[in-house]
């Protein structure tokens, strides 16, 4: 049978209609509102888990940045919850789309440049050429760290995109291989199998950390303009 390697990544559709938003809808469901005084243990576990993050990433800024303290935390829950929902047999990872990344990116840096250009027009403006520049360097240098601004975005949908698309690419590959050793050496296909079994485990934190990394870098743009 050939199957189409790269199947997992198209976007599935009903009826010639996508069914995208409602797979970006559906990680909500795992976040329930606290309905009781006492909440149970898969709810402490979520507040102590975003507690923790906010902590962290959160500690750096300035009044003005932790304005966006709820905006980012729904950024890494988001994130989070649809690279684990494309870890699910027979499920769609919209992360895996370079399009969708770049929704994400695009708005969240350039609110951040908007912001540093509005409240610190002079030190936004002093990053593009550094302190004690020679002379004829400067027209070169005020290229390349316009380039390195612009690029930013790019390089954060790009990143996620790749690791989420890669991830998926290798479990498919090493499935593919395990299922088609059953028939020719079971003891080759029970070592590939158990390299399946810990890629995944791989792919779990891999999920996590580059929800992580992206909402970071994010945090961090932000603490630049701020």
């Amino acid at each position: 049978m050939n199957e189409n390697l790269f199947a997992p990544f198209i976007c599935p559709s009903v009826m010639g209609i996508s069914t995208l938003p409602i797979i970006i809808l559906f990680p909500c469901l795992f976040f329930s509102t606290p309905k009781r005084w006492i909440p149970n243990r898969l709810q402490i576990l979520q507040i102590w888990l975003i507690r923790l993050i906010t902590k962290q990433m959160m500690s750096m800024h300035n009044k003005l940045g932790r304005s966006w303290t709820l905006m980012l935390m729904s950024l890494i829950l988001f994130i989070a919850t649809t690279n684990l929902l494309g870890l699910l047999p027979y499920s769609f990872t919209p992360t895996t789309q370079l399009s969708m990344n770049l929704g994400m990116a695009i708005p969240l840096w350039m609110g951040t440049v908007v912001m540093g250009f509005r409240n610190k027009p002079k030190a936004a403006l002093a990053h593009f050429l550094p302190q004690g520049t020679p002379t004829p360097l400067i027209p070169m240098l005020i290229i390349i760290e316009t380039i390195s601004l612009l690029i930013q975005p790019i390089a954060l949908a790009v990143r996620l995109t790749a690791n989420i698309t890669a991830g998926h690419l290798l479990i498919h590959l090493i499935g593919s291989a395990a299922l088609a050793l059953t028939s020719i050496n079971i003891a080759l296909s029970s070592v590939t199998f158990i390299i399946l079994f810990l890629l995944t485990i791989l792919e779990f934190a891999v999920a996590l950390i580059q929800a992580y990394v992206f909402t970071l870098l994010v945090s961090l743009y932000l603490h630049d303009n701020t």
